[in-house]
């Protein structure tokens, strides 16, 4: 499958059905060092007149300190048939495994320093805009906190002005 360049804002795919059902990939990082994991959570849209996805990441997460000192990060995804893959990066820690060699997938890079990866059918280059953390004072369902954080282990958010927007053949014509 080979990926090409689109126009994000022609994009036509349920958003609520790729991050839910079948996941995603956040990488970070540069060509020597770098890190994936797999997340559901996150959202699209617009704000300051530009496109834009927020991903949430845990600062315990190997890949925090990859987004953290990183302009760029990437959000994958895949066909179906890479299940396992998604649940491989969710499940073992870039710190402990070489989770590239292990799936096989093939890193890409892209000229702006981006990383992907070949088998993607999806991916969006981010560009960094805004972080803060979540704050348990902020939560107006207290029991979120109680439910998602019963360790006081809260996630950083990331918006990223999506920069670009990579698709396959495949991928642009199923949506249509």
């Amino acid at each position: 499958m080979k990926i090409q360049a689109i126009n994000v804002k022609e994009l036509q795919t349920n958003v609520f059905e790729i991050l839910h059902d079948r996941w995603m990939l956040i990488t970070a990082g540069n060509p020597d060092k770098f890190n994936t994991m797999t997340a559901s959570w996150g959202t699209f849209g617009i704000l300051w007149n530009k496109p834009v996805a927020i991903c949430f990441i845990r600062p315990q997460r190997y890949t925090f300190e990859f987004i953290e000192t990183q302009d760029l990060f990437t959000l994958s995804f895949f066909p179906a048939q890479y299940k396992h893959v998604l649940n491989y990066c969710g499940s073992h820690s870039g710190k402990d495994n070489d989770k590239i060699k292990e799936t096989n997938l093939t890193p890409i890079f892209s000229p702006q320093g981006g990383i992907y990866f070949e088998e993607a059918n999806l991916v969006f280059e981010c560009q960094k805009m805004y972080t803060d953390m979540l704050k348990p004072d902020n939560f107006l369902q207290k029991d979120l906190i109680d439910k998602f954080y019963p360790q006081s282990d809260f996630h950083k958010f990331f918006i990223g002005e999506i920069t670009n927007c990579f698709a396959t053949h495949e991928f642009i014509n199923k949506q249509a």
